[in-house]
């Protein structure tokens, strides 16, 4: 009889074999085992628990969780196996982009700092990580791929990097795999900068964000030349967010949102670059500001994208809980973040194709 846990390690051997991952075959049992311990182990989990549940003592658990990166698998690679066995070889995707906190006492802990935490909306001692997920915004769902342990500012300002610049650093290290996934990033109005849109587009992608309510938008000249020198016209006037020129817009036809919105192509004092605009006006009179740097998108997408966006967040609810039962396994190259990722992308994928 084929039994969910069956089906669960059939279809972590696959997504292994699909990404080509070298492993020996004591690593990969030990990591097919450790991913089985994550879902059954109750209450705390930690090295003690593993070789208490396990079949191997508890030393082993420790070594695999502190190989160096050259010994360890692609994390990645089989995270995007996984999400291509989930949304399909191809989809209308995008990369999602969000630092989320993680309460941790302590001193000794590796990069450990004060960062913001959205949930408190305040800065806090602890950890940070820059979470990466594929987005379909046909099945509005969210698969992770990637969670990388952010540097404390201690540490940045010694390197003479902010944490803008990091966050632009994650990217281009995983530039290769992200690219054959999207063009696209989305992320939310704190990554709406020059320093981050110029930073990500000489990688090769463009930003999907909101901008702040107050930002500078201008519409742009679509009129004829004057032929005198100099540069040519590029603005013509600054977008009143009280007055709307609703002839220079477009209507959104959108049934699944309340209020009304509006599109069109403006240039962005703050990002010194044209984006497409969405201008969503709420039922309390209130306005919203999304945009795209790929002026091909349409409104429509726009918002879909950046409403889809918020899936990641769901991730970050199932990896915090599963970390705070885990707290003193973050050792090596922190190896013991991306199995929780990796368990929580298995248990979105099994969630479709098993009666757990």
């Amino acid at each position: 009889m084929n039994t969910g846990l069956d089906q669960y390690m059939d279809i972590f051997k696959d997504a292994v074999d699909d990404s080509a991952a070298k492993l020996t075959k004591s690593f990969e049992k030990i990591l097919i085992e450790v991913i089985i311990l994550f879902m059954v182990i109750p209450r705390k989990i930690n090295f003690t628990q593993m070789g208490r549940y396990g079949s191997h003592v508890e030393q082993t658990y420790r070594n695999a969780f502190g190989l160096k990166k050259s010994k360890c698998i692609d994390w990645l690679k089989l995270n995007v196996s996984l999400a291509k066995r989930f949304f399909g070889k191809q989809g209308r995707w995008a990369i999602a982009i969000d630092p989320s906190y993680i309460s941790k006492a302590g001193k000794k802990t590796p990069h450990i700092g004060r960062f913001w935490s959205g949930c408190a909306q305040s800065v806090k001692h602890g950890l940070e990580i820059m979470g990466i997920g594929l987005i379909d915004i046909d099945t509005k769902d969210c698969m992770t791929l990637r969670a990388h342990q952010s540097l404390s500012n201690k540490e940045l300002s010694l390197r003479n990097k902010t944490m803008i610049d990091f966050y632009i650093g994650v990217i281009k290290r995983y530039r290769k795999e992200l690219l054959k996934l999207s063009t696209l990033i989305v992320a939310d109005a704190y990554f709406s900068t020059s320093t981050f849109v110029n930073g990500i587009k000489k990688e090769g992608f463009s930003l999907i964000s909101r901008f702040r309510d107050n930002a500078c938008l201008f519409y742009v000249y679509a009129g004829p030349r004057t032929g005198k020198r100099g540069r040519p016209k590029t603005k013509d006037g600054k977008i009143d967010m009280k007055n709307l020129d609703l002839t220079r817009m477009e209507k959104m036809e959108m049934k699944d949102i309340e209020g009304t919105a509006y599109t069109l192509i403006a240039y962005s004092k703050a990002l010194r670059c044209k984006v497409r605009l969405v201008i969503w006006q709420m039922p309390n009179g209130k306005k919203k500001l999304f945009f795209s740097t790929d002026t091909s998108l349409s409104g429509e997408e726009v918002l879909l994208y950046y409403r889809t966006r918020f899936q990641i967040e769901f991730c970050f609810q199932c990896f915090v809980h599963i970390t705070k039962c885990c707290q003193g396994n973050y050792e090596g190259d922190g190896n013991g973040i991306f199995y929780v990722f990796i368990q929580v992308t298995d248990d979105q994928h099994l969630s479709g194709e098993t009666n757990f």
